[in-house]
């Protein structure tokens, strides 16, 4: 990434088997929200506004931040302008998408990002800070006016990455067989980013948080095992993984 002044927590899920809403990422979010004292909470994924605001807020609360939502504001460009701190969370990446342009926020948010303020998004929310949401795992409930998104990363996220099981009947095509055949398309590098698992973008460095590791997928190459604490940069810009097909 380029633009050092990029700041972003991407979440692969909310909510971890075995534990409640954030759980497993609160001191992720604390350390990367530090003094900061308001987050603006974007619910635009899910249907019932008041409710996942509510949710959110509770959670937020009771880490010590005062949490609004974009859904409230009167003017919600103002909103960003005005926040520390969003938050965006997951649901459907295409009713999220579509909100996001019928609102025309997409251009006010990358500019406070560009400028500092820090990005947390979850699973759809996380999807948003891509380039495009082509590797979402959501049916186009909706039909939003582009399928780009904030390209706040150069990088693709496939958000709750599933592992083949090898003793499934499933006949369908695997989690990384769609993201193979993405690449077939497209040049976008891929971070299948299991559940438990988070991305940690501070001054131009990508790093892979969490409990669980991720799989890069890149076009011609064989995807890699990627362990958490690895520094990904090189993996996602530049070819000289080309030949080297062992776990980081």
């Amino acid at each position: 990434m380029n633009n050092k002044t990029r700041r972003l927590l991407l979440i692969s899920n909310s909510t971890l088997h075995g534990s409640g809403y954030l759980d497993h990422a609160e001191s992720e979010i604390r350390d990367f929200l530090a003094e900061l004292n308001h987050v603006l909470f974007v619910p635009f994924a899910l249907l019932d506004r008041d409710k996942y605001t509510a949710t959110a807020r509770a959670r937020f609360q009771k880490m010590g931040y005062e949490l609004t939502s974009i859904h409230s504001a009167a003017n919600p460009a103002q909103a960003v302008k005005e926040t520390d701190a969003m938050f965006i969370g997951g649901g459907n990446t295409f009713r999220l998408l579509k909100a996001l342009y019928d609102f025309d926020l997409l251009d006010v948010i990358r500019e406070r990002v560009d400028a500092g303020m820090p990005y947390i998004g979850s699973s759809a929310g996380s999807n948003m800070a891509c380039p495009t949401i082509r590797t979402t795992n959501d049916m186009p409930i909706v039909q939003p006016p582009s399928f780009n998104a904030l390209g706040l990363v150069p990088f693709q996220i496939n958000p709750h990455y599933l592992d083949p099981d090898p003793n499934s009947r499933h006949m369908g095509e695997t989690r990384e067989e769609r993201i193979i055949q993405f690449l077939e398309e497209n040049e976008t590098p891929v971070v299948g980013l299991r559940e438990g698992a988070m991305l940690r973008i501070e001054n131009g460095e990508t790093m892979l948080r969490g409990s669980t590791g991720a799989r890069i997928f890149r076009r011609g190459l064989e995807p890699l095992e990627i362990s958490p604490g690895a520094k990904l940069n090189e993996l996602l810009s530049s070819t000289d993984y080309r030949d080297k097909n062992e776990s980081v």
